[in-house]
């Protein structure tokens, strides 16, 4: 549980020691079956969908949580109780969200790949198993669930929504960005 201290210090931010420790405790049993190391996730990229992206998943993953949290607190700034939001819910699930990713890829030779499971299961799929498995409350793996195009098809929460613009517009401008 320790690597995962260290390797999350945002889970400091969930005020709910529960929601703290199941959240901390799904990335303890993904970092257990995964064939990555706390130490890969500093170095592989966030995406197989991007070649030769520098990019780490940790940075993309740290900036969602970041960018998720300040938002959550824009969005209680301007609205109020107009469109309340479960910062406990919303920071465990922009933490969570990519967690099935140890699951869906692999390493290979030094590369990372999508692995067996992968191919049959996407991380958001994947996640929910985690999360679930780890007592996580729904409205946490529904966040999971949809941070992701399968969203696109289910009505999101606040928080759903917030994870789910954070986490694309931290990934689109390198999918598809214009050089000039």
């Amino acid at each position: 549980m320790e690597q995962v201290m260290k390797l999350w210090p945002e889970l400091a931010w969930i005020s709910d020691e529960d929601l703290r420790n199941r959240t901390a405790r799904t990335w303890s049993v993904a970092l257990e079956r995964s064939s990555l190391t706390p130490a890969d996730l500093e170095t592989i990229p966030f995406t197989l969908l991007v070649p030769e992206l520098k990019v780490s998943f940790m940075a993309h993953k740290r900036a969602v949580v970041h960018i998720a949290r300040d938002c959550g607190r824009k969005i209680q700034e301007f609205f109020g109780d107009d469109l309340p939001v479960d910062m406990d819910v919303l920071i465990s699930g922009a933490i969570l969200a990519d967690v099935g990713k140890l699951l869906e890829y692999d390493k290979v030779d030094g590369q990372v790949v999508q692995g067996s499971f992968g191919k049959y299961l996407r991380h958001p799929f994947s996640g929910v198993a985690l999360a679930r498995e780890c007592g996580v409350p729904a409205a946490v793996c529904h966040i999971i669930a949809a941070h992701a195009g399968e969203g696109d098809h289910v009505k999101r929460t606040v928080e759903a929504y917030v994870v789910h613009h954070a986490d694309f517009m931290t990934f689109l401008p390198f999918k598809s960005r214009l050089i000039i």
